[in-house]
């Protein structure tokens, strides 16, 4: 049996332990940390940059512009990505924009106020240093894609435009029509290809890492598959950086793309880094509402609908005229009546939930009641229909492609729907995890978004870490450690190819009667109505009793057909799933040690009088980073204790 198999943790047996420090972060001001930390890394030198190898996990955002920078400075970078292309990452789904601090708007914008907006919006779950630096680095990002040629949106006078998005008061995101994400991965892809071109970068595609190689306690290399030929590669390096995305995944139905998986960052975790706040989960509240059993995935529909789009429900409990026949007196715009500051433009976080408010109490609209109305009637009165195609044609064609319904004559259907992690493995300001010589960045990360990310900087924490923080770190510990190779025979890298290798004959052995895909639906089910929207101590206890359950069902009945040595999208699920079956069970675990609300992380005891999200600050304003202890063994929860010197935590009001 595997270790998967017998490993067993129950919701009553963790243990706390030895408090865990960011002992990289510079003290003194918080507006010169990020520059006095760059000036006291030690430096490489251009000659010995040459001989030092990085390996670079996930080739997106985050990825490609690491790849791409550390190639340029003159490193030895393999990079590695399980698509057939970089241009496939799903950083390229990202529709509304990039944040950044610019203030072209002169409406009080700064980087102090989108650091303050971050920690607010975040639930005052993030840390001030790491937030800061990001909003320093945001003006950066937008000259450095602008200078690549990203197609940003521009204004009648041909300066850059920009839009709002949810949880500001100012014009800061910087986009591309809907398409923003799409347009900056081309940018850092062809900043990766020139490297490739150069040289100085391998791309090694239908690649997936299957383990990470640890000697004398530094990440000196990984083992992947060749996903095409089945053939189990060793590759070493100096450092490894893991930029592989979130685990939104392990719901089944969410906004990302199939693929994306947790296993990069599961197998690392497994040697040594600490997983933080792993029921820290994005639900958007613009989402395609889920139409029947059939759904593999959901579909986004970007935040800057917002701008333009009201949103509402009926009055009436179960009133199942079409939107149309509804006069105006008989509508509820929700989110203009309980947050008339903000309106429609809340965080994430407030509009899911009172998304879901108006559906509990029978008032949603469409199949099942699952659903509000988005409505553009307004919008095209006032700017005409044009202007409105301009701004978002191809958001409403791909809703049209998707419903059949037209969203010029005919509100949208939206309803909430996991989208983004906020957990991720635990890095330190350097962005080092526990596991000296592994980097993390993007999504893959916890650091920066707190309990709540605000819309419009998922692209900006992946290219600022990419293109900014990343090769200034990395640096600084290669000039410490002057490694010595790794030889393929060293005992080592033996243990971890037989792990992979184990693993992967135990999937392709068991040779039950059920699907990958069945195990996965219904670990994705439980999650969602036990570790999503709201969670409560008793329905946490009751997926903490039936995730182990199911794991062990899927290590004696899950059939995988095929062999290990072709390709076989079969396996590669089979992988993917049970390291899903494994971090259910922690996520569940980390959401019933939070008895608070925060975020969109809503627990049901823990309210106010109005039933909002009622935080403890007294008790939990900590990251939560556990520890694996090994098989059999319950996981250890270290505390980072948050610190709060500039923007001092309140009750969120956006009223």
């Amino acid at each position: 049996m595997t270790d998967a198999s017998t490993h067993h943790v129950s919701y009553s047996d963790y243990a706390t332990g030895e408090p865990v420090v960011d002992k990289a972060v510079p003290s003194g001001p918080i507006e010169t940390r990020w520059e006095r930390r760059r000036f006291g890394v030690k430096l490489v030198n251009p000659a010995n940059k040459r001989t030092k190898k990085i390996i670079v996990v996930g080739s997106g955002l985050a990825g490609g512009a690491a790849s791409a920078t550390l190639g340029e400075a003159g490193y030895q970078v393999k990079t590695f990505c399980y698509q057939d292309s970089p241009r496939r990452a799903h950083s390229i789904a990202a529709q509304g924009g990039i944040n950044a601090a610019k203030n072209y708007r002169n409406d009080g914008d700064s980087v102090y106020r989108l650091f303050y907006d971050t920690v607010k919006g975040g639930d005052f779950r993030a840390r001030e240093s790491n937030v800061h630096r990001l909003a320093e680095i945001s003006r950066n990002i937008i000259d450095q894609c602008v200078a690549q040629g990203v197609p940003f949106a521009r204004d009648y006078g041909g300066l850059l435009d920009t839009r709002s998005f949810g949880g500001v008061q100012v014009s800061r995101t910087f986009y591309a029509r809907g398409q923003t994400g799409q347009q900056l991965l081309l940018g850092a892809y062809q900043a990766l290809e020139r490297q490739v071109e150069a040289g100085t970068v391998e791309m090694f595609t239908r690649h997936e890492m299957l383990e990470l190689i640890v000697v004398e306690g530094r990440a000196r290399g990984i083992v992947a598959r060749d996903m095409v030929t089945g053939e189990i590669e060793v590759h070493t390096a100096d450092a490894v950086v893991l930029a592989s995305g979130g685990y939104g995944n392990v719901f089944y139905l969410s906004t990302n793309a199939k693929g994306c998986n947790v296993t990069a960052g599961w197998r690392a975790h497994r040697k040594g880094a600490l997983f933080a706040n792993p029921c820290f989960t994005q639900i958007h509240p613009t989402c395609i509402p889920v139409s029947g059993d059939h759904q593999s995935k959901l579909t986004l529909m970007s935040e800057s609908l917002r701008n333009d789009g009201r949103v509402w429900v009926p009055k009436k409990l179960g009133d199942d005229r079409g939107p149309k026949a509804i006069p105006e007196d008989e509508r509820d715009y929700f989110l203009e009546r309980k947050y008339p500051a903000f309106g429609n433009l809340v965080p994430r976080d407030i509009a899911s939930r009172a998304a879901k408010e108006v559906c509990d109490e029978e008032r949603g609209v469409g199949p099942g009641g699952l659903g509000v109305y988005l409505d553009f009637d307004d919008a095209i009165q006032r700017l005409g229909r044009k202007a409105v195609e301009a701004k978002y044609g191809n958001l409403f064609e791909m809703y049209e492609r998707i419903t059949g319904e037209n969203p010029y004559e005919v509100p949208m259907r939206i309803y909430p729907a996991v989208h983004y992690t906020m957990g991720g493995l635990w890095v330190d300001y350097d962005l080092q995890s526990t596991v000296p010589g592994l980097y993390i960045g993007g999504e893959a990360n916890f650091s920066d978004h707190g309990a709540n990310r605000l819309g419009a900087s998922a692209l900006m924490q992946g290219l600022a870490d990419g293109y900014f923080v990343l090769p200034v770190t990395i640096g600084d510990y290669i000039a410490k450690h002057n490694l010595d190779d790794i030889p393929e025979d060293a005992p080592e890298v033996v243990e971890a190819v037989k792990s992979v290798t184990d693993r992967i004959d135990q999937l392709l052995s068991i040779n039950g009667t059920r699907t990958v895909d069945s195990f996965h639906r219904e670990l994705g089910q439980i999650m969602w109505d036990y570790c999503g929207m709201e969670r409560t101590e008793e329905g946490l206890r009751k997926a903490l009793d039936r995730i182990p359950e199911l794991r062990r069902e899927f290590w004696s009945n899950v059939k995988v057909p095929g062999t290990g040595a072709e390709l076989n999208q079969s396996l590669e699920k089979a992988g993917r799933v049970a390291d899903f079956l494994e971090l259910g069970e922690l996520m569940c675990l980390d959401a019933l040690v939070r008895r608070e609300s925060c975020g969109g992380h809503f627990r049901g005891e823990s309210q106010t009088e109005e039933g909002e999200a009622q935080r403890d600050d007294e008790n939990f304003s900590f990251t939560s980073a556990w520890e694996y202890t090994g098989r059999g063994q319950a996981p250890v929860l270290h505390k980072e204790e948050l610190v709060f010197e500039y923007v001092h935590p309140t009750q969120r009001s956006y009223k």
